[in-house]
């Protein structure tokens, strides 16, 4: 028995706020520093700032809840999932990390089953931290560890009819996320890297994010969820929800698109392998 059946996902994701920020302060004190990093057998950088959060990150989940198994990118990568399970990202976007963009994030997500029930995304750099549980909400990170979030509720917009706002990757693209944009009617393209992408379209700040290249489970369960939260969606091909917890496939996700209104999913043809 965990005892997370019964419990309020809205508290829940308030402490899994305090552990995102917790590890972000750790983020943001090695930030400037001359942090060692290398290229993992996947070709994405890590860092020592990637393990420090982490570390910190998965001391707190298994002191909150001992017992839930936690698949974190670095060093948890391949563990098993079970009823509930933890997806955590300690440091998603180390390249704008190591480039000091500021658009890294730090991401934990709570899964039932399937699916996320409560998360959490946070960007140190920016000062933001979205949450959702059985609502999505946004917050400014306090200074000190005694002040309070004022907590926001956040909403997705309804697609405009011309000149929708299309987040795009800063550093990934291809041939066939270009030809599903190509369907949409794209006014502006916003250059934001990690999970802040599902973020700003939660907030109603832009509308569609598309993905084709390959990507993790960690990288996308807490937005995923913070945007449904917020009347969005995340759909694979044929317009079907994300799915998370699969081992077989080492984590690893299809294409996908963010959606601020649903209504534009039939417009959209994704492939249906990245």
């Amino acid at each position: 028995m965990t005892g997370l059946d019964d419990s309020d996902m809205d508290v829940l994701a308030r402490r899994l706020a305090a552990i995102a920020i917790e590890a972000g302060h750790v983020l943001r004190r090695m930030e400037h520093a001359l942090v060692d990093r290398y290229v993992k057998d996947d070709g994405t950088p890590c860092t020592l700032a990637d393990l420090a959060s982490e570390e910190i990150i998965l001391r707190q989940l298994n002191l909150a809840w001992p017992g839930i198994p936690v698949i974190a990118e670095e060093t948890a990568s391949r563990a098993d999932t079970d009823t509930y399970f933890f997806l955590v990202d300690p440091l998603d976007g180390t390249g704008d990390f190591i480039h000091g963009t500021g658009e890294y994030s730090v991401n934990i997500a709570l899964v039932h089953r399937d699916r996320p029930v409560c998360a959490v995304v946070a960007a140190p750099a920016l000062g933001k931290v979205w949450i959702a549980g059985t609502r999505a909400e946004a917050g400014a990170v306090p200074d000190t560890a005694e002040a309070s979030i004022a907590w926001q509720p956040v909403r997705a917009r309804a697609a405009p009819e011309n000149g929708l706002v299309a987040l795009v990757s800063r550093r990934h693209g291809d041939r066939a996320t270009e030809a599903c944009l190509a369907t949409l009617s794209i006014g502006t393209r916003r250059m934001t890297s990690s999970a802040l992408k599902f973020c700003l379209i939660a907030s109603g700040e832009a509308d569609v994010y598309v993905r084709c290249g390959p990507t993790m489970e960690w990288d996308t369960a807490a937005g995923d969820h913070i945007l449904s939260c917020a009347g969005g969606r995340v759909v694979g091909p044929g317009g079907a929800r994300l799915t998370y917890g699969h081992r077989d496939r080492d984590y690893r996700n299809g294409p996908f698109a963010a959606l601020g209104d649903v209504a534009l999913a039939p417009r959209l043809a994704l492939p249906v392998s990245c």
